[in-house]
């Protein structure tokens, strides 16, 4: 399957979402309820598991202060329709063995019933993995959602309060506001953290640079991808039979809900170098069960282009199904 992307510059990003404000669909009781269900402890005990190197924003210290609700609405959709397709393509393969599983029974085939057998309960497990991994990001993000909503809730009271006559009682309330919305940002940023724990992990495979007549023998290229902190750097050089040789062709990223990817090629000129391109795309195409042939415009005019493979991997634990299918046909 091949992606074409649509990048945006990076300057035309730094504008605020605007939220309703809005306490409707939530009764007292059921944010009572939530705030117990979903404290701040409760949310950092989780974030603990996973380790701070690997997933910037669990480190200690490095909560965000501005939440993004449309960006994390923009990839649990996404994220949600990668795993619900996973799970219907190894229902679809455990359908498929249970019905060799009964052809085997009436033929007798004792042995090849039994691996058969186990293999059916491997995939029941992996099934049963991937439907909890489901249910617990819809938890977290119906928790987010909630938090969303009382937050923008205290910021219309705060402001409604800022606007009328002030008095000890306004004052106290408008302290209360305060640290309530302090509360539910925080609560909304340690979700984020929790929720981008859940979102696998990226395989990008570099499959070369397409200039056409600008793409030379000898020819030096520089090649930068960055993820918020995470980066890649490769080298690169075209060869007399026009076929390309990199130092490096494969890196693992982390997914992030608040940082782009950043693509940047540079040529190399003896000791000068000239830069060819930047360009930034978001990763809400990558969460596919398929391999993404990602076509990157580095030029404005498309004179140079460089191709890479997006692999997703959502659990770090299930095998692909075609291998199971293959090894019980016939």
């Amino acid at each position: 399957m091949s992606v074409k992307l649509t990048f945006v510059s990076p300057a035309a990003d730094g504008g605020r979402i605007s939220r309703s404000c809005s306490f409707s669909g939530f009764s007292t009781a059921q944010s009572r309820k939530l705030a117990k269900s979903l404290s701040r402890s409760s949310l950092r005990s989780k974030m603990s598991v996973k380790s701070s190197k690997m997933y910037p924003s669990l480190q200690k210290g490095a909560v965000v202060w501005d939440p993004k609700p449309q960006q994390v609405k923009n990839i649990f959709e996404a994220l949600k329709t990668g795993l619900h397709e996973y799970l219907e393509i190894y229902q679809a393969e455990l359908d498929y063995l249970s019905g060799l599983h009964k052809d085997t029974r009436r033929n007798s085939r004792l042995a090849f019933y039994y691996d058969l057998d186990k293999q059916i309960r491997s995939v029941e497990r992996y099934i049963r993995k991937l439907e909890f991994h489901i249910s617990k990001v819809e938890e977290l993000y119906e928790a987010y959602c909630i938090q969303c909503r009382l937050r923008d809730g205290a910021s219309n009271m705060k402001h409604a309060f800022s606007l009328s006559p002030s008095t000890k009682a306004s004052r106290e309330s408008l302290v209360e506001l305060y640290k309530n919305l302090q509360e539910c940002t925080e609560d909304m940023c340690l979700i984020e953290g929790v929720l981008e724990v859940h979102l696998g992990e990226f395989h990008l495979r570099m499959k070369g640079l397409v200039g056409y007549a600008r793409l030379c023998p000898g020819d030096q290229y520089e090649v930068f991808v960055r993820l918020g902190r995470q980066k890649w750097k490769l080298k690169g050089k075209i060869e007399t039979d026009d076929s390309q040789m990199w130092d490096e062709e494969e890196k693992l990223f982390i997914p992030s809900l608040h940082e782009k990817f950043e693509i940047k090629v540079t040529e190399l000129r003896g000791l000068t170098s000239l830069l060819v391109g930047v360009v930034t795309c978001d990763s809400i195409d990558f969460f596919s069960t398929r391999p993404q042939a990602i076509v990157v415009d580095i030029t404005e005019l498309g004179t140079i282009k460089l191709q890479l493979e997006v692999i997703w991997n959502k659990l770090n634990l299930l095998p692909p199904p075609e291998r199971w299918s293959l090894d019980y046909e016939g």
